[in-house]
């Protein structure tokens, strides 16, 4: 799918065919598009390249145009095995316009198109490649929030829990963490590199949002690292709780077992085919009954003062 917006009276507008000044948003684009993106003068790898979902981070330049691929945050679900991966995105800079290519619909782009309509000038295509890459460096803090968010409530019931499914949703945010990080290493680069291009140096306003841009993506790194290390100690600590849980768990049925098994004695030995005492009383099963209740109150009422129940 292939949608066309320029600025047009100060504002970010979809028309209808490609010209001067005008970003091209490609999504999952068809061979037809391809072509038709490719007959603007577009390298063929420029195009095919941030559509293969395992491409790393580069930027690249060829026949007048600027290749940058990045990774950015994608949310695959919550019944999933990675909530959250990263996927390749593509900005081509040329000297008619701007180029977005993804293989799947994500959160930055429509971020951009919902928040950003009146913010952004297909114009000013520098300042619009850097608003792009900042915003990336947003959405990874804003992921990382969430997957705090999730870890925070996954801690609450982890307290409490005796079973190894809270430890494995934990386990499935570790993945997610170790997919953000790598993503950020290699944008991180990605970006220093940028700073050598003498495009982004022509006016200050973009070099100081090219640093802005760093230093966002610097801080996600720091709070990825952070959660990481966080949650690797949490699932070791919540591994012995919940080893705890169930300790106590055994403990009190063991107690309650005990407890329970206390009639079945007492009844037995008078139900010998001997002589016993109380034998011809005509309340010896009343008495018999008290007696055993009596029992089980004491013997509870030790285990408890011993906190096994």
């Amino acid at each position: 799918m292939i949608k066309v917006y320029k600025t047009l009276e100060n504002k970010l507008n979809e028309v209808n065919k490609i010209t001067n000044d005008c970003w091209v948003n490609a999504i999952n684009p068809t061979e037809n598009e391809i072509e038709s993106i490719q007959s603007l003068g577009i390298p063929i790898e420029f195009i095919r390249n941030p559509l293969d979902i395992d491409e790393r981070s580069q930027t690249d330049k060829e026949k007048g145009a600027t290749l940058i691929i990045i990774r950015i945050p994608y949310y695959q679900g919550e019944n999933v095995d990675i909530p959250y991966i990263t996927i390749p995105l593509g900005i081509i800079l040329t000297g008619s316009g701007i180029i977005t290519i993804s293989r799947h619909k994500n959160e930055l782009i429509e971020n951009i198109l919902n928040r950003s309509m009146n913010s952004v000038s297909t114009i000013k295509r520098n300042r619009f490649v850097l608003i792009i890459l900042f915003a990336a460096a947003t959405l990874f803090l804003n992921s990382l929030r969430k997957i705090k968010n999730n870890i925070d409530v996954l801690e609450d019931e982890l307290q409490s829990s005796v079973r190894n499914k809270e430890v494995l949703e934990l386990l499935k945010f570790q993945k997610s963490l170790q997919y953000l990080s790598t993503a950020l290493t290699s944008n991180e680069l990605i970006f220093e590199k940028l700073q050598r291009y003498e495009f982004f140096k022509q006016y200050p306003d973009d070099s100081d949002l090219l640093d802005d841009v760093i230093t966002e993506n610097q801080q996600a790194i720091e709070m990825t690292s952070i959660a990481r290390n966080l949650l690797i100690q949490m699932m070791d600590a919540f591994a012995s709780i919940i080893q705890n849980n169930q300790n106590i768990v055994f403990k009190i049925m063991t107690a309650v077992t005990i407890i329970m098994s206390l009639p079945t004695i007492i009844s037995g030995f008078f139900g010998m085919n001997v002589a016993i005492p109380y034998e011809n009383n005509p309340n010896a099963f009343l008495y018999i009954l008290i007696f055993s209740i009596l029992i089980m109150v004491i013997i509870a009422y030790i285990f408890k003062k011993q906190n096994w129940l």
